[in-house]
């Protein structure tokens, strides 16, 4: 795989965006919900621990984080969310996956195939480009805050599988088990990240330009914007300019 994508790297940036207006809250606190369901113990639970650390990092309140587990045990109502992982292709052929949290199943499939073919994509068949990606831990660093001598021995000794230059960025790959002992590892170093997630990385990136570069980051805004979307992930990979156009 080539460096990590400019586009994800800059959604990567707007999380802080999305904090303000409430939204990473929201898609915070479904996937403790979610997670829950699987015990509501973190020490047993290695995505429930994973979603907390997500919910402390953007200082979610502790109240807000219980109440997620509880609805997901049972405990409390609202935990009936489906969780439905949408595979298709966007322009130029890029393959997409959206992750996506939802009461109302049929309302959301509706909502999504409409957004791509609004958008020049079209939803594909289970499996279609799900082998295209690999599940794995992901954390990206601004190169400003550290150096790579500083993160290769620091993350390597914390079971990291490699370390990527992604242009003004730092991206640290590792197993999704690794995942906690690498992020504690950076931040005892005192090493701010812009972002530290499992997610679905790509095996290998799609160069696109043009009217498809445009399109498909196009695409991957409308996806990102609808409220049952957790993720959107893809594989495709734009120079500067392409990502000023849009802007």
């Amino acid at each position: 795989m080539s460096g990590h994508s400019k586009w994800a790297t800059i959604k990567h940036k707007k999380a802080a965006l999305d904090a303000k207006r409430g939204k990473l809250f929201t898609r915070i606190i479904k996937e403790i919900t979610i997670a829950a369901r699987s015990g509501g113990d973190p020490d047993g639970n290695p995505r429930l621990r994973t979603a907390i650390t997500a919910a402390k990092a953007v200082s979610m309140p502790q109240d807000n984080i219980k109440k997620a587990i509880m609805r997901g045990t049972g405990e409390l109502e609202g935990g009936q969310i489906d969780e439905i992982m949408f595979e298709g292709y966007g322009p130029g052929g890029a393959a997409v996956l959206v992750s996506v949290a939802t009461d109302n199943r049929n309302r959301t499939v509706s909502e999504i195939r409409h957004i791509f073919s609004k958008n020049g994509g079209n939803l594909g068949e289970q499996g279609s480009v799900g082998w295209m990606f690999e599940r794995k831990s992901q954390i990206v660093i601004e190169k400003e805050k550290a150096t790579e001598d500083q993160l290769m021995n620091l993350v390597l000794e914390a079971d990291a599988e490699d370390l990527r230059d992604s242009g003004d960025t730092w991206e640290v790959i590792s197993d999704p088990n690794s995942h906690e002992p690498v992020l504690e590892a950076i931040q005892k170093a005192n090493i701010e990240t812009i972002s530290a997630e499992v997610a679905m990385v790509p095996k290998n990136l799609m160069k696109l330009e043009g009217k498809n570069a445009q399109n498909m980051m196009k695409l991957s805004d409308a996806l990102e914007e609808h409220d049952d979307v957790q993720n959107v992930y893809s594989n495709f990979d734009v120079d500067e300019q392409e990502v000023e156009a849009v802007a």
